[in-house]
């Protein structure tokens, strides 16, 4: 994998039902999003990594007044610990709670093009 992850090769991974990463290799550390520059210690030096496509529900909210341009109302998101780093994304059961073990199982897109992963109860 290439050391510099784009928001491209990040949208197409998951779209590809994959999540990847960067990790720090002066601090050490792990973020589930493509970034310019690790976000703990300011270094450049970020390598591509997968991430697990199965975490834990660290917190959610039910979306009831949605941004403009998204008609749809009351769904979940949530942010899922994967161990070694946090992605944010769409839950696709209601019911799924903090604690509750979930798994990739496609994604969303606005109507911008942006994609996000997309969660269901293991």
């Amino acid at each position: 994998m290439s050391d510099r992850l784009t928001h491209g090769e990040w949208s197409d991974a998951v779209e590809s039902g994959e999540l990847l990463g960067q990790t720090c290799s002066d601090c050490g550390k792990t973020q589930g999003t493509p970034k310019a520059a690790c976000p703990h210690c300011g270094s450049r030096a970020l390598e591509t990594v997968e991430l697990p496509t199965e975490g834990v529900v660290y917190t959610e909210t039910t979306i009831n007044v949605p941004p403009v341009g998204v008609e749809e109302r009351g769904y979940q998101v949530a942010v899922v610990d994967l161990g070694e780093a946090r992605v944010m994304g769409r839950l696709s059961d209601g019911e799924v709670g903090i604690g509750d073990t979930v798994e990739v199982s496609g994604f969303t897109e606005d109507d911008d093009g942006y994609v996000a992963p997309a969660f269901e109860p293991r």
